[in-house]
C-alpha cells in the first residue's frame, strides 16, 4: 500500500534584522508581526507554531519597544508555540571568526535554555556557503540536524531555485560529513525557505497552488514527509493559514495536510529516512553550480567593516576573556564580555557583514563596532592597570619604569613590542598648568634597557614623543590630568607565558656606543630589508623578491598591484566587459625609509595606477533594467584617475614574514584591485583558513562552474605550494582571494561598487569606498606545504599585540611572575581560553588541522580536575587532576574545561 504523504506546513519570516533598510525601520514590521502572532497565537489553537527564524535576538527587539508582552512570549517559547534558537542571531559563516561561531551558540543557547525551550535546529536557511566543520559543531551540542538553503543547489534573481542533475542532492534530505566524521541529517530547502508561502484559500486557487507545490517537492523527498515553509523575507503573518489548510484537506483527501513544526517533521521524518543518503562532505560552497550564486564576493564588499570585525573578534578572544581567569571578579568580566559579544554580533548576520545592504545599514555597523572595540579596550586596560597595583614594583634605582606585559594568548611567543611610557607626570594640581610644558621639555632623556624579572636584559630603542596631555581617573577621587614627558620604546620580547603576566623595568642608563649600521634591518645599498630568516629585495617597479635564508628557497616579482573593472554589485564581482585589467608591472615607485633598528624596519613603497575613472554608461541602464550581474556587458569609462597606493613594508627581527599596510587614496568608482604573489609551478590544490579547518580547495572549478572568477572565502590565511616550497598570505579582515593561472595567489585589497543588488534597485554609493582605504597581511615564506612546516601558526598569531601596562614602583604581595597553565601539542591551534559562563570553570579549545592523530598535554597551576567538554561547555569525562595527556583526532575540535 502507497504511504500517505504528510504535508507539513511551518509558519515563519525569515528576518533579516537589517538589510535594504535600516534595522529602525525593518523594527517596525518586527513589532507588527510578534504583535499578530500573539493575537493569533491567543484566539487560535489550530495554530500549531511560529518559527522565529533560528536566532533569539527577535525576542530581544521585540521586548525593547513591548517590554509587557515579556510574560505571554516567554510562555508560548515555553509551550513550543514560539520556537527561537539555537543561534543568538543568524551570522554569515565564513566572514565571523571560528570562536565568534561558538559564542553565537552559546549565548543563544543560553536564551532557549532560560526561556524553558526543549530541542534545537541547526538552521542556516539563507547562509551564503556552510564552513565544513558546521556538523562537529552542532554534534558537539547535541544537536543532530541542520536545514539550509545554499551550498548544493543554486539561486538566482530573487532567490529563484534552479534545478540540473548534475548540480542537485537527488533529496532534500542527505548525511553532511564534517573533515573529522562527524555526520548529522541535512535538510536542504530544495525549493527555498518560501515554498509554502501565501498559501491560497480560494478552491480553484488552492487547487492549482498545491498541484504545482506537491510535485515539486515530491521530486527531492526521500520519504512521505514533506516540508513546507509558510513566509519568506520579512513576511507578514499569514493569519488564515489555518483556513487555507481545511481547504487542503477538502480538496486532497489523499495528503495529510498539518501546520507543524520542525520538531515533528524530523521526528516523522527520521521515522522513513532510506537507508542509503547521499552523503555531502565538508564545505557547502556551490561547487558544483554555475559559480553565480554563492555570493562569494560578499567576502570583499565594504572591507573596512571586516577589518573592524577582525580587530573586535581578536580583541575579545585573544585578550578581554583571557584575561578574564586573572580577574578575582568573574561575574563582572562574565557580564560585560557577554554584553559585547552581544553588541558584535548584532553586526555578524550575513546581510550585515557581507557588506550587501543599503549605506545607512553600514554606517550603524561602524558605530556598533567602535563601541565594542572602545569599551572592551578601556576594559582591559583598566583590569589590567588595576592588577599591576598589586604586584611589587619596586626597584634599586628611583629612575626604573615598572611595566607589566599581559599574556593573554595561550601561546608562547615572540614579538617585537611599541610602547608609549610617560617618564615624567607633572599634574596641574602640583604647579600651574601652563609652566608644565616648558618644564618638561627642558628635561633630558636617557637611554634604558628592558630588566625582566628573571635580571635578565632586553635592548630597548626610544623615540622621543615630546610633552603631551593626559588624565587619571582614580577609583577614589576626581580626575587628574597632567602633562607627560612621553617616548616610545621598542624591544623584542620573547615568552613561554600562556596566559598570564611579568613585571619588567624600563632602567636607564648610560649613553652607549652608536649602533653599528650593519645590525640594522635595512639596507640601504642593497635596497632590501633582511633578518635572521628571510630577506626582502625590492625592485623599481615596487615588486620584491623575497628568500628564506633557511632553505635557499626564493619567490620573485611578489606584490604586483592589479586593477580591474566591477560592474557586479555588493553580492558578486563581474569583470566590466571591456577586461580592462591595469597593473603596476611596469610602473616606477619611490621608497621612503620610516623606520630602521636593530629590532624592526619599515620602508614606504608608494605607487601609482592610472585607472579608469568609473564604468561606462551602459552600466547604469543595467542596474535600472535589473540585468543580472553574470548577463552585464558594460565597459570602462575613457576618463582616468590616480590611484595612489602607499605599502609600509615591515621586517621585524626573528620575523618569518614581511608585514605589509598598504594606504589607497580610492578616487575612481566601479573596480577591483587585488595584490598577486606567484609562486611558479603549484599543486593542483590549496589551502584555506576556515572555521576549525585549514581547508583543501581545488585550484581550478568542477566543470558546472561557468563564471570566469573563481574566488574564495578565508579566514586569517590562503597558502599555495609545490613539492618544494610554499607561500602563505594571512590577512586581517582581507576575506577574498583567487589562485590565478594555477600558480599565483590573488589576494583582493579593496572593491568598489555602487549597488545592493539583489531583488531590486538599491543604489549604495558608499560601497564605492571612495576616499581612504587600507589593507594589512603577512606574507610567510616556508618549505612544501604549510602543514608539514608549521607556517599556519605564524598566520594565526600575526595579528596579536601583548597589553603593556606601565604603573609606579610601589611595594605589593602578587607575585612579579604569573602563569595559569602549561600546554603541548605542536600542531594544535589554540582558539579559546577563558573563564566558562558559569564562572566555575577554565575554559581551552583547540582544533587539528591535520590528517595525523596529536598528543596533547596539559598542566594546570593547580591540582584541579580537567575535563573534557562540548562546545557549550558542558562536563563530560575527567581526564585529569593537574595534568591531561589526551588524544586529538584528525581535525577534532576539543574542548577542555579546568575546575576552579
Amino acid at each position: 500500500m502507497m504511504q500517505k504523504k504528510t504535508a507539513h506546513i511551518i509558519s515563519h519570516s525569515h528576518w533579516d534584522r537589517e538589510w535594504y533598510m535600516s534595522l529602525e525601520e525593518h523594527r517596525y514590521y518586527l513589532i507588527k508581526l510578534f504583535d499578530d502572532l500573539l493575537e493569533k497565537l491567543g484566539e487560535d489553537a489550530n495554530f500549531h507554531s511560529f518559527h522565529l527564524d533560528g536566532q533569539t535576538i527577535m525576542v530581544d527587539d521585540y521586548l525593547e519597544v513591548r517590554p509587557e508582552k515579556e510574560v505571554e512570549v516567554k510562555k508560548y517559547i515555553r509551550e513550543g508555540r514560539l520556537i527561537i534558537g539555537p543561534w543568538y542571531i543568524l551570522q554569515d559563516a565564513f566572514l565571523t571568526s571560528s570562536e565568534a561561531n561558538v559564542r553565537n551558540l552559546l549565548y543563544g543557547m543560553k536564551t532557549t535554555k532560560a526561556f524553558g525551550q526543549e530541542g534545537n535546529l541547526g538552521y542556516y536557511p539563507d547562509t551564503f556557503g556552510i564552513y565544513g566543520q558546521a556538523p562537529q559543531l552542532l554534534k558537539q551540542a547535541k544537536i543532530d540536524v541542520a536545514a539550509f538553503g545554499r551550498g548544493v543547489t543554486p539561486t538566482g534573481f530573487n532567490n529563484q531555485v534552479f534545478h540540473q542533475d548534475s548540480y542537485s542532492s537527488p533529496y532534500s534530505e542527505l548525511n553532511w560529513e564534517s573533515p573529522d566524521g562527524s555526520s548529522i541529517l541535512g535538510v536542504l530547502f530544495a525549493n527555498w525557505y518560501s515554498n509554502g508561502n501565501e498559501i491560497p484559500v480560494e478552491t480553484e486557487k488552492a487547487k492549482k497552488y498545491w498541484k504545482k507545490k506537491l510535485k515539486e517537492s515530491e521530486k527531492f523527498a526521500s520519504t512521505s514527509k514533506l516540508l513546507y515553509m509558510n513566509g519568506c523575507d520579512h513576511q507578514p503573518l499569514q493569519k488564515n493559514v489555518t483556513d487555507a489548510i481545511k481547504v487542503a484537506k477538502e480538496l486532497f483527501p489523499e495528503v495529510e495536510f498539518k501546520h507543524s513544526s520542525f520538531q515533528q517533521y524530523i521526528e516523522e521524518l527520521k521515522e522513513e529516512l532510506p537507508e542509503s543518503l547521499q552523503t555531502i562532505r565538508g564545505e557547502l560552497r556551490n561547487q558544483k553550480t554555475d559559480g553565480w550564486s554563492t555570493l562569494v564576493n560578499t567576502a570583499s564588499s565594504r572591507i573596512y567593516l571586516k577589518q573592524a570585525n577582525d580587530r573586535c573578534q581578536t580583541l575579545l578572544e585573544r585578550v578581554l576573556e583571557p584575561l578574564g581567569l586573572l580577574i578575582s571578579d568573574k561575574k563582572f568580566h562574565q557580564d560585560f564580555t557577554e554584553y559585547y559579544w552581544k553588541l558584535l554580533m548584532e553586526n555578524h548576520p550575513h546581510d550585515s557583514i557581507c557588506g550587501c545592504s543599503v549605506d545607512s545599514v553600514h554606517r550603524e555597523m561602524i558605530t556598533r563596532f567602535s563601541k565594542v572595540e572602545k569599551g572592551a579596550l578601556k576594559f582591559v586596560e583598566e583590569e589590567a592597570r588595576g592588577m599591576s597595583t598589586a604586584i611589587d614594583t619596586i626597584h634599586e634605582k628611583e629612575g626604573a619604569i615598572p611595566l607589566v606585559v599581559f599574556q593573554t594568548f595561550g601561546i608562547a611567543r615572540t614579538e617585537v613590542i611599541k610602547k608609549k611610557v610617560a617618564v615624567n607626570k607633572i599634574y596641574f594640581d602640583e604647579i600651574n598648568f601652563k609652566d608644565i610644558p616648558g618644564k618638561l621639555k627642558c628635561e633630558i632623556l636617557p637611554s634604558y634597557i628592558l630588566e625582566r624579572a628573571d635580571h635578565s636584559t632586553v635592548p630597548v630603542t626610544v623615540k622621543d614623543l615630546g610633552v603631551n596631555f593626559g588624565y587619571d581617573l582614580p577609583h577614589d577621587r576626581f580626575r587628574r590630568p597632567y602633562y607627560a614627558r612621553e617616548i616610545e620604546v621598542t624591544f623584542l620580547y620573547h615568552s613561554s607565558n600562556t596566559v598570564g603576566y611579568e613585571r619588567c623595568f624600563l632602567v636607564p642608563i648610560e649613553q652607549g656606543n652608536k649602533e653599528e649600521e650593519e645590525a640594522f634591518i635595512w639596507k640601504e645599498d642593497e635596497t632590501k630589508l633582511e633578518n635572521e630568516n628571510i630577506f626582502v629585495k625590492f625592485h623599481d617597479n615596487g615588486s620584491y623578491t623575497l628568500v628564506d635564508k633557511r632553505s635557499g628557497l626564493e619567490y620573485n616579482q611578489l606584490g604586483i598591484l592589479e586593477d580591474t573593472g566591477d560592474i557586479g554589485n555588493e553580492y558578486m564581482f563581474k569583470a566590466s566587459g571591456d577586461d580592462t585589467r591595469v597593473t603596476t608591472e611596469n610602473s616606477h615607485v619611490t621608497m621612503n625609509v620610516l623606520e630602521n633598528t636593530r629590532d624592526i624596519a619599515s620602508i614606504e613603497v608608494t605607487s601609482s595606477l592610472s585607472v579608469p575613472k568609473e564604468a561606462d554608461e551602459r552600466l547604469n541602464l543595467e542596474k535600472e533594467n535589473l540585468v543580472w550581474h553574470s548577463d552585464r556587458k558594460a565597459g570602462r569609462s575613457e576618463e582616468m584617475e590616480q590611484l595612489i597606493v602607499k605599502s609600509v613594508m615591515t621586517l621585524e627581527r626573528k620575523g618569518e614574514g614581511l608585514k605589509v599596510k598598504m594606504t589607497m587614496n580610492n578616487r575612481a568608482k566601479d573596480h577591483r584591485v587585488r595584490v598577486l604573489f606567484p609562486i611558479g609551478r603549484s599543486c593542483s590544490n590549496h589551502y584555506a583558513d576556515s572555521i576549525y579547518e585549514l581547508a583543501i580547495r581545488p585550484n581550478k572549478p568542477e566543470s558546472q562552474w561557468l563564471n570566469p572568477s573563481f574566488d574564495h572565502h578565508m579566514q586569517r590565511l590562503v597558502s599555495l605550494n609545490n613539492s618544494e616550497k610554499g607561500l602563505t598570505v594571512a590577512g586581517k579582515g582581507l576575506h577574498e582571494y583567487e589562485i590565478k593561472d594555477d600558480n599565483t595567489i590573488a589576494l583582493t585589497v579593496l572593491r568598489s561598487v555602487g549597488e545592493l543588488g539583489d531583488w531590486g534597485v538599491f543604489d549604495t554609493p558608499e560601497a564605492q569606498c571612495l576616499g581612504e582605504n587600507e589593507a594589512e597581511y603577512m606574507v610567510i615564506p616556508h618549505q612544501k606545504d604549510i602543514l608539514s612546516s608549521g607556517a599556519y601558526l605564524t598566520a594565526y598569531h600575526y595579528p596579536l599585540t601583548s597589553i603593556v601596562i606601565q604603573t609606579n614602583q610601589k611595594k605589593g604581595n602578587a607575585s612579579k611572575v604569573k602563569e595559569l597553565f602549561t600546554w603541548e601539542g605542536d600542531k594544535l591551534v589554540m582558539t579559546a581560553c577563558k573563564p566558562s559562563l558559569d564562572g566555575e570553570s577554565m575554559v581551552m579549545r583547540w582544533f587539528n588541522p591535520g590528517s595525523e592523530t596529536e598528543q596533547l598535554f596539559l598542566k594546570a597551576e593547580d591540582d584541579n580536575c580537567i575535563y573534557r567538554s562540548t562546545i557549550l561547555e558542558e562536563k563530560l569525562d575527567l581526564v585529569g587532576e593537574g595534568t591531561a595527556n589526551i588524544k586529538v583526532k584528525p581535525y577534532e575540535i576539543v574542548t577542555l574545561l579546568i575546575e576552579a
